[in-house]
């Protein structure tokens, strides 16, 4: 009887062990993979403008776009890989930064292309650090490119600090708007900020993109002018900040073929408001010898239709016609590029979305401007062309996501179910599906 009863224990523990193993497997079986997350997108608020990304703080990568997890990740990649990036290739890596993102600030990076680049040339090194040079308080509106290397930056960083001023309409109006300058880290800030002679707070009603800044308040012509003679310099003496005078000088030299004819020709260009126009009209003197048109060619010109952007589908709209309105050639050309990328656009938000526009000038424009979008190709994912997936901006990083669900289950549906998108990524992607 005993011999029996060990036998049956024996049995019975040999049955636990192997339900205990089996209920092990099939717990590790079910065991789920984890989630992609997708990064954010988001364009910086600041001009962008060259940069050693070795040189960027926390702050500084945060004000190019990135989240606080994304720039940790950044910062943690750049200690794995030695303490320095020494190329792009070795940049474009890091998981945190997407490809769109890359591509985006790419242009803008000073570093050599590849990582054998980097290491065969003994000429490439990272901007060394230099203290700064602080003797005086000082107004930064009245600095050069000199002065700004002289307190310690460098070439390029000081070309930044210029151009993020000129971002701001010529003036940086506050030490709340200098401290937001890209270039400069919450370190160097600390030790400029007792020396700069600035307001603390930014006016309630600055607005850097309309030219309102306290540097650029409405000025009054003291004598008669010729608009024909006048320069970009010319026009900023008027008021105009530096981005409306470009506008108003590609208006005339383009536009007009090289002369301002009539004062309606002066009154229709997009930046001169009707305000600003009846202040400048007592003291405008068009001189017949500064019109680069004789009255034969003045004839044929009035005959030519000018574009009536009110008519003018913003899917079919030329670069042409984007440069009549006022917008310069890098604009228009990523507005065409992106659209051609897209297969058009089906909101005027997406327009919008596009890297290096005039974001003030194609607003006005979509305001007056309609949006056709029949003709824009749609599919179904299950039937989407595999070209068509990769190509779009929209598509391509699910696109082999989305051709492997669809062998086994042909189902639009199923397939959203198994993408697990972000929901601002899903409602981009299905403008383009049926």
């Amino acid at each position: 009887m005993k011999k029996n009863y060990y036998q049956k224990m024996a049995v019975l523990g040999m049955l636990l062990l192997a339900l205990t193993f089996f209920q092990n497997y099939t717990e590790k079986s079910d065991e789920k993979f984890p989630e992609l997350t997708f990064i954010s997108e988001d364009l910086p608020v600041e001009s962008i403008s060259e940069f050693d990304p070795n040189e960027l703080d926390e702050n500084q990568w945060q004000k190019l776009g990135f989240s606080d997890k994304q720039t940790a990740t950044i910062l943690k990649y750049k200690k794995i890989v030695g303490g320095n990036f020494l190329s792009k290739e070795q940049l474009k890596k890091c998981y945190a930064i997407s490809e769109e993102k890359f591509t985006q600030l790419e242009a803008f990076i000073l570093l050599p292309e590849t990582n054998s680049e980097a290491k065969g040339n003994s000429n490439f090194k990272s901007f060394e650090k230099k203290s700064l040079n602080i003797t005086r308080k000082f107004n930064p509106d009245q600095l050069s490119q000199t002065d700004w290397e002289n307190i310690g930056f460098s070439e390029k960083q000081a070309a930044a600090i210029l151009k993020y001023k000129s971002y701001l309409s010529g003036s940086f109006v506050s030490k709340e708007k200098f401290k937001e300058c890209f270039i400069i880290n919450e370190e160097n800030y600390a030790k400029l900020e007792p020396y700069l002679i600035l307001p603390a707070k930014t006016p309630a009603n600055f607005n850097a993109y309309s030219g309102k800044s306290n540097s650029f308040k409405s000025k009054t012509p003291q004598t008669s002018f010729d608009p024909n003679t006048l320069d970009v310099n010319g026009w900023m003496a008027l008021g105009f900040s530096e981005k409306q005078a470009n506008v108003i000088v590609n208006y005339r030299d383009r536009n007009l073929k090289g002369s301002f004819k009539t004062l309606d020709d002066i009154k229709n260009c997009f930046v001169i408001s009707a305000e600003k126009f009846e202040e400048l009209k007592p003291y405008i003197k068009l001189n017949p010898s500064t019109m680069t048109k004789s009255s034969d060619d003045k004839k044929q010109e009035f005959k030519q239709e000018k574009t009536d952007f009110s008519k003018t589908d913003m899917n079919s709209i030329t670069f042409k016609q984007l440069l009549e309105f006022g917008l310069d050639e890098k604009s228009a050309g990523s507005m065409i590029g992106f659209r051609k990328k897209l297969g058009g656009f089906m909101t005027k938000e997406q327009i919008l979305e596009t890297y290096n526009i005039d974001k003030e000038l194609v607003q006005k424009l979509l305001s007056i401007a309609p949006l056709d979008n029949s003709k824009v190709e749609r599919h179904t994912l299950v039937d989407a062309p595999e070209e068509w997936l990769k190509n779009h901006p929209y598509f391509k990083y699910s696109a082999d996501k989305i051709i492997y669900f669809r062998i086994s289950n042909p189902d639009d549906k199923k397939i959203w179910k198994f993408l697990k998108t972000k929901p601002e990524y899903e409602a981009r992607m299905r403008l383009y599906v049926k």
